[in-house]
């Protein structure tokens, strides 16, 4: 342990002889507050947005994706794709070095090539890393037990997959599948969480965990504005983890934050007019970003009778219609949200995936009437007889549920509701061990598979996303004609069949579909938005 603090050590101070002698004053620094703090900087475990933010800047993968979530060239250059679907074989960039670090000898680098991404996708897989990110891969060809991911040279790389898949190219510019350095992760071992290693626009120099990240701008970085000028612009990236949003939010007010994401209940009706508008107060400070976020809010409800009571109400049908129908989504959003975000009166795909078709998706709308119609069929007329259902929930989500709440007892049904800290609402729900609960699906990859995956019966969790443990075998018939499918329309048809099936057996309650919202401060350009609610610092430029 002594010889590798040593060279972290020489690490930092190589690194700050390197930097310009000027003041950190002088310097670009993009500041912001990650509330749910960062659990790995290893892309291995980037497994939710604040790991993956981080890891956007430490790494690169073969493609990324741009602002309109095209697939593009990264450290690949170009593809092709078999017309059976099944071989992927890669062109890759021979000139693409990784992060300094003392152990790769004298020159303390060395470019990337084909066998580094053999060994990261192949490390992804391998169990005894328990990557929740292992899924990526679900579909890879094997040979003698040995996943078909081959470099055919230092600058070709082929995959071959057991079975088509049309998202797989969308899926490998998620950050799991970032390459990084055999010799570097095996010489950390389980630290390499803290000491990355990587290829991306900024380096890592320093992390007290729950205190501060601090990344540093790499001089060498490989990619090029359109003019030809090196990227990134700002010389580095500066992390605090505040876990009270309320007081994020003065810090971002006073300046010292740069950049705030989201909406939070505790300061919305400061921030924003009652219609989802910039308070004009804040006009000279800062500035507005906003468009549709792939984000489905929604309740999950357990449909498994083994993981709940027998007897619990929302194991009939009716009852959990009756609830669908049961309260209005637009006035939640008008009064809860500000308007920011769209009622979820569709499915669980959102507005902006290409599948979308809100005159073929039947959703649910506002009808009271109806709710207690469906009471009645159940045996439950007026919610007479009807067992007390319990909500767990987040604080975050509180106002919500209370609402719906209040809601549902003017249809006769009592929800009680379970406040959780967001880490146990999480891990209990990854465990199928709540009957009720708030959830909340982000697209990985721009396709709409992600969304219906949560519902195919070989997705139970803990091992897959299937949270609600929903099962039906004409649904999953369903969903294997459409990953078998390569034309684009039969596909999304197929995907509007399963919705409406999903729609109409109801183990999820949809609530809306968010809205990507960033407040910007008057002297940061160049940060951008995009529907999954990537944070990419490349073009940032902060004037002074």
């Amino acid at each position: 342990m002594m010889g590798r603090n040593f060279i972290f050590i020489s690490f930092l101070l190589f690194l700050f002889a390197c930097s310009s002698p000027t003041s950190e004053q002088d310097k670009k620094i993009f500041r912001y507050n990650e509330a749910a703090g960062i659990t790995s900087l290893d892309p291995l475990f980037s497994k939710n947005l604040a790991n993956i933010w981080a890891c956007n800047q430490l790494f690169n993968g073969l493609v990324q994706l741009d602002e309109k979530l095209h697939v593009k060239p990264c450290i690949a250059t170009s593809w092709e794709i078999a017309d059976d679907g099944l071989t992927y074989i890669f062109k890759l960039q021979t000139d693409i070095y990784f992060h300094y670090h003392q152990q790769f000898g004298d020159r303390g680098t060395r470019t990337v090539s084909a066998q580094d991404f053999v060994y990261s996708f192949k490390r992804i897989i391998d169990p005894q890393y328990a990557s929740p990110g292992a899924w990526v891969f679900q579909n890879i060809a094997y040979h003698d037990g040995i996943p078909l991911i081959h470099a055919e040279n230092d600058s070709l790389l082929t995959i071959k997959l057991s079975k088509p898949f049309p998202a797989f190219l969308g899926i490998l510019a998620m950050k799991y599948c970032s390459v990084v350095p055999k010799e570097i992760v095996e010489f950390y071992g389980k630290d390499f969480r803290q000491h990355p290693i990587g290829t991306g626009p900024f380096y890592y120099q320093y992390w007290k965990e729950g205190v501060k990240l601090v990344l540093r701008k790499n001089e060498h970085y490989f990619e090029t504005d359109e003019l030809g000028n090196s990227l990134p612009y700002i010389d580095a990236v500066s992390i605090t983890f505040l876990m009270d949003k309320q007081s994020a939010f003065l810090e971002f007010v006073k300046g010292n934050l740069d950049f705030l994401s989201g909406l939070d209940p505790g300061y919305k009706d400061e921030i924003l007019t009652r219609d989802g508008r910039l308070n004009p107060k804040y006009h000279d400070q800062f500035y507005l970003l906003t468009e549709p976020y792939l984000n489905t809010e929604y309740f999950g409800i357990m449909m498994d009778p083994e993981n709940t009571d027998k007897t619990h109400p929302l194991h009939l049908r009716e009852v959990r219609q009756a609830i669908n129908y049961g309260f209005d989504r637009f006035k939640m959003i008008r009064y809860l949200r500000n308007n920011i975000g769209t009622p979820g009166i569709n499915g669980i795909i959102p507005a902006g995936m290409p599948s979308f078709d809100s005159l073929k998706i039947k959703g649910y709308q506002y009808d009271p009437a109806r709710s207690r119609k469906l009471l009645v069929d159940a045996g439950f007329p007026n919610g007479e007889g009807l067992l007390p259902i319990t909500l767990t929930t987040s604080s975050e989500y509180l106002d919500l549920c209370k609402f719906i709440q209040h809601e549902m007892s003017e249809l006769g049904i009592q929800i009680n509701i379970d406040v959780s800290p967001p880490a146990t609402l999480k891990e209990l729900k990854a465990q199928a061990k709540l009957a009720f609960f708030r959830a909340s699906w982000i697209a990985d990859y721009p396709e709409a598979e992600n969304y219906l995956s949560l519902f195919y019966s070989h997705n139970f969790c803990p091992a897959g996303p299937n949270y609600t443990h929903f099962s039906n075998p004409a649904y999953d018939h369903l969903f294997e004609q459409s990953q078998q499918e390569v034309n684009d329309s039969l596909r999304h048809t197929f995907y509007q069949e399963m919705d409406n099936l999903i729609m109409q057996e109801s183990p999820v309650i949809i609530l809306y579909y968010d809205q990507v919202l960033r407040f910007i401060r008057k002297k940061v350009t160049g940060l951008g938005s995009n529907p999954i609610n990537m944070l990419d610092l490349r073009r940032v430029r902060i004037e002074d």
